[in-house]
């Protein structure tokens, strides 16, 4: 089992700072005028980020979904464009569109692309933000409905007409004329009782946010004993922020920097609407920290600073390349294969990630593909 690497793509907007779509102006309403340090998600800034991760050896990038970002299928499909191998972790919310549109978008990106489509469902722990969709489900009946969403999803690729009868879909002959070729695998995240056992059903990839290693061992451990049941084998993945540097100081030093540039009054504020959260995996993304910026550092090298003002990942792995590499080979140990990582600035923190992380992996066998050194430094001589 070796290690899968992917990266992340702002559509929120990026820069040197922790920030949100909604950080680009004072009014929330207004987002014409720029906030300094804060980069917006244009499709030529997006770009850089795509082509950097593909040339040092990301397989994926995660796109998010939601208010504050732009919409993740159109965005890729046009960074298709840009890129040759990558893929596009798509991240999208069953209830807001048909189970047989969205197998249908499926199976027309993977043509367009040449099969570089990867599904993350988000069901979404938020009802404020679901609403702002039409969706007024609440917790526990949007995994409901996503059980069913999924299960006509896969019926439609089957190639001939799907009939599915449900408490939240009634399809009819469902089909995409062209199944997608290959599939899609499907990544799923939830850590509450409800989104357990639709993970055990249908994902393919269950994806966890940045717990210190006992805890992800424990979901890993329920996950794959309900998979069993299921009779399916699932493959488990880690959602994560990286600080890597040359030495740890370094590391340590540039995640003080982040937090130097918080206030008291922009945490509190984050840690009351962070609060208000259904998502069991988000609070427990809170319980790491408490809202307290004393004693960060979870377990060793396990940064939890990212969740005092973003919500979902909250944290970070941080050290040397060294010592990343570690905590990946430690994660890795436990049976994690995908690691999902980002970084302030994306494209800045790729390269350091790209250039010291990848190599250490490499050198551990923990890599199916060695990306390419790139060409040889060119010396005038004289010329």
């Amino acid at each position: 089992m070796t290690v899968h690497l992917h990266w992340f793509l702002p559509t929120g907007g990026d820069g040197r700072t922790l920030v949100d779509r909604h950080a680009y102006a004072a009014n929330p309403v207004d987002r014409t005028r720029p906030v300094s340090g804060v980069r917006p998600p244009d499709i030529e800034y997006l770009a850089q980020i795509a082509k950097a991760a593909e040339q040092l050896g990301f397989e994926a990038v995660l796109t998010p979904t939601g208010t504050w970002c732009e919409d993740a299928w159109l965005t890729t499909v046009a960074l298709a464009q840009h890129t040759e191998r990558l893929k596009f972790l798509v991240a999208f919310r069953p209830g807001v569109i048909s189970p047989t549109l969205a197998a249908q978008m499926a199976a027309t990106y993977q043509r367009i692309t040449r099969g570089r489509l990867l599904l993350n469902v988000v069901t979404g722990g938020d009802s404020t933000e679901q609403r702002r969709f039409g969706d007024r489900l609440g917790h526990d009946q949007r995994y409901a409905r996503t059980d069913e969403f999924l299960s006509v999803v896969r019926g439609v690729w089957g190639g001939q007409p799907y009939d599915f009868d449900g408490a939240h879909y009634q399809v009819e002959g469902g089909l995409t004329a062209l199944p997608p070729d290959p599939l899609p695998e499907v990544f799923f995240g939830g850590s509450s009782a409800a989104a357990g056992p639709v993970a055990a059903r249908h994902a393919d990839v269950y994806l966890t946010w940045g717990e210190p290693p006992a805890q992800v061992k424990e979901k890993i451990d329920w996950i794959r004993s309900l998979a069993e049941r299921e009779g399916r084998t699932v493959r488990f993945g880690i959602r994560l922020h990286t600080i890597s540097r040359d030495s740890s100081a370094e590391a340590w030093r540039t995640a003080g920097r982040l937090l130097d540039d918080l206030d008291p009054e922009s945490i509190a504020a984050a840690q009351a609407a962070l609060g208000r959260s259904e998502s069991v995996g988000q609070q427990r993304m809170l319980a790491l920290h408490g809202g307290s910026s004393d004693r960060l550092e979870i377990s060793p090298n396990l940064w939890a600073g990212v969740g005092l003002v973003r919500g979902g990942a909250g944290t970070a792995l941080v050290g040397s390349h060294a010592e990343v590499a570690d905590r990946i080979e430690e994660y890795h140990a436990l049976g994690v294969e995908h690691f999902v990582l980002s970084g302030y600035p994306h494209l800045e923190e790729a390269y350091w990630f790209g250039e010291g992380v990848i190599p250490e992996l490499a050198v551990r066998g923990l890599l199916s593909r060695v990306p390419a050194t790139g060409a040889p430094i060119l010396v005038a001589g004289g010329r």
